[in-house]
């Protein structure tokens, strides 16, 4: 047993929330398919034995990854669902998932692109039925294949824009960027507080993020 071992011996939770973290920076880096869990285990410097304990695949560890992001996926669906009309349904849908992407830019767009985690995802018995309420509330305006194009776009550009996003910007600056660019991808017009006059265009999006973080890569 090493010594980085030895220290969370007593302490099982917070080994097992290291083992999560540095897993996330890894997949994030370089994809599921990429990371092993005797790279997790090399960068704690503990035994792959260790993560066992936790883990019995790697397949176990992405599904822990995945599941609190997927869980505030399911509470914007409920959310959206309880609406009362097809337009604020679909607004609720798309800042909800502006939300949660903003806050797991790390893993949202492996969640999207990374086929492994596709291929995982779609042996969870709820993954299916979440994807189909997803694009139910999306297409409620432009039904057939317009609407599903868009709810696509909207889907992988908002978890694409979140990981690709400049490190310095805010949470709450960077989910009302997304929700602003979901609007117009979906043909919604932000809310008007009452009594609020028409607020001046907002500039485009900067260019250029895309280049940027690719080469950091």
């Amino acid at each position: 047993m090493s010594s980085a071992e030895k220290t969370d011996a007593g302490n099982p939770i917070d080994t097992r929330q290291r083992l999560l973290n540095v897993g996330m920076t890894l997949v994030s880096q370089h994809g599921f398919g990429g990371t092993s869990l005797q790279m997790i285990a090399d960068e704690l410097g503990f035994t792959k034995a260790a993560i066992y304990h936790h883990f019995r695949t790697r397949d176990h560890l992405l599904i822990a990854l995945m599941e609190p992001m997927l869980h505030d996926i399911r509470r914007v669906v409920e959310l959206a669902e309880s609406q009362r009309t097809a337009r604020t349904q679909m607004d609720a849908m798309v800042v909800g998932f502006a939300t949660v992407v903003a806050r797991n830019r790390a893993l949202a767009a492996v969640m999207v692109f990374d086929p492994d985690v596709h291929r995982i995802l779609q042996l969870q018995p709820d993954w299916g039925d979440l994807i189909v309420r997803q694009l139910t509330l999306l297409t409620q305006l432009d039904e057939g294949a317009t609407g599903i194009i868009k709810a696509t776009a909207l889907m992988t550009g908002l978890a694409g824009a979140a990981t690709g996003a400049p490190t310095d910007i805010d949470e709450q600056t960077l989910i009302a960027e997304l929700s602003e660019i979901g609007r117009r991808t979906m043909g919604l017009r932000p809310p008007r507080r009452q009594n609020e006059a028409p607020s001046a265009p907002r500039p485009e999006p900067v260019l250029g993020r895309w280049k940027d973080f690719l080469a950091e890569t």
